[in-house]
């Protein structure tokens, strides 16, 4: 469907968290210092756009914490209650802008948008991506309601859910890899092809109330651990147990293909879920659903230990899906295991597509699996 601004002035806030699209050469290498003014003043404008900058923070994205994301999820929510507010773009390093978007999706009950931008190439350069980015992200913001947190880079419009940084220095960064597109946009004009789908969404958590990236120590409010493991030959449980043993609240382990380990790392699973622990099982694999096929410390006994499959999802974004449960239940995420584990599920649940050579093998659906966990 075809979607122009219809003329109207639109008030857009611009959030500013550094990245590359605001990082200059420093002398060994770049990184993120310029202000979110600096940064707009290098796009132009979509006709009948007037913004806004807020500067939250300035960091490299590899340096973002849970802190920062859950004050930026806190920002968000104070800007949207001022109902003269059209939208909201988000400036944000590649790095980690999945899983702060689909954090922010998670919670976002708002029919007005909240678009993710950033660059490839830094600053300043010549050949620069961000201010087209910038310009583009605020267009779609102008322009679209109703479709949650959305991803806009090199002309494309990706849903949080799913998007996955795809590409490491290639302008066309970001894509789905088990999922279309949600849409395009250029020439003044913004096209969607389909609706994205989210479960409903989560009330603001009330550590993202308190959240302070600048506390270090005690100052700093707790937050539940949640680490992510990868299987690969010659995988042992060694860094799960010890994930538990530094406290871990939540686990995502990166299986192989479908989600498939070994019976040393289901035993593992299963101690940690008797312990409390919430483990979400994603694969190595870029694309395709996660699915019960194998025994042998397959999938099969994964979950049959209490794991549940992330369906399409893939690490970062399983984590904030686990992430988002625990503060659900409060700031230390010690809350009722069967309440947590019905919340991971919700949110985990999204559209799975199974390959037809599985699904006539008999193959059920993460979604399917989570309905029988």
């Amino acid at each position: 469907m075809k979607r122009t601004n219809d003329g109207g002035q639109r008030r857009i806030v611009v959030i500013s968290t550094g990245g590359t699209i605001a990082s200059r050469w420093q002398g060994t290498g770049y990184a993120a210092d310029a202000s979110g003014d600096d940064v707009l003043a290098t796009a132009p404008l979509p006709e009948g756009v007037t913004v806004e900058v807020v500067d939250l923070f300035n960091v490299n994205s590899s340096r973002m914490t849970s802190a920062h994301q859950l004050a930026l999820l806190r920002t968000v929510q104070e800007t949207f209650a001022d109902p003269g507010v059209d939208g909201i773009v988000v400036t944000h390093g590649t790095d980690t802008l999945e899983e702060t978007a689909f954090l922010l999706d998670l919670h976002h009950a708002d029919s007005r948008p909240v678009v993710l931008t950033g660059a490839q190439r830094p600053f300043g350069t010549g050949d620069g991506d961000g201010p087209g980015n910038l310009y583009d992200a605020l267009q779609v913001a102008a322009t679209v309601r109703d479709l949650g947190v959305l991803v806009v880079f090199d002309g494309r419009v990706h849903a949080a859910r799913g998007t996955v940084k795809t590409q490491t220095l290639a302008a066309d960064a970001f894509s789905d890899p088990s999922a279309e597109r949600l849409g395009r946009v250029g020439f003044s004009r913004v096209d969607i092809e389909r609706q994205p789908e989210r479960p409903a969404p989560l009330p603001l958590p009330a550590a993202a109330r308190t959240a302070d990236p600048g506390a270090t120590g005690s100052a700093a409010a707790p937050l539940p651990r949640v680490d992510i493991i990868t299987h690969h030959s010659d995988g042992d449980p060694f860094l799960l147990n010890a994930a538990v043993a530094a406290g871990a609240r939540g686990i995502v382990l990166v299986a192989t293909g479908a989600g498939n380990a070994t019976p040393e790392i289901a035993e593992a699973v299963a101690d940690a879920v008797a312990q409390g622990v919430l483990v979400a099982v994603t694969t190595r694999v870029p694309a395709g659903p996660l699915a019960e096929i194998y025994t042998g410390g397959g999938a099969v006994d994964l979950v049959a230990s209490g794991a549940l499959l992330t369906g399409t999802l893939r690490a970062g974004q399983a984590r904030i899906a686990l992430l988002a449960t625990l503060l659900a239940e409060g700031t230390t995420g010690a809350g009722d295991p069967a309440r947590s584990t019905a919340l991971l599920r919700r949110l985990l649940e999204g559209p799975v597509r199974v390959e037809p050579a599985l699904a006539t093998g008999g193959s059920r659906s993460a979604s399917a699996v989570a309905a029988r966990a």
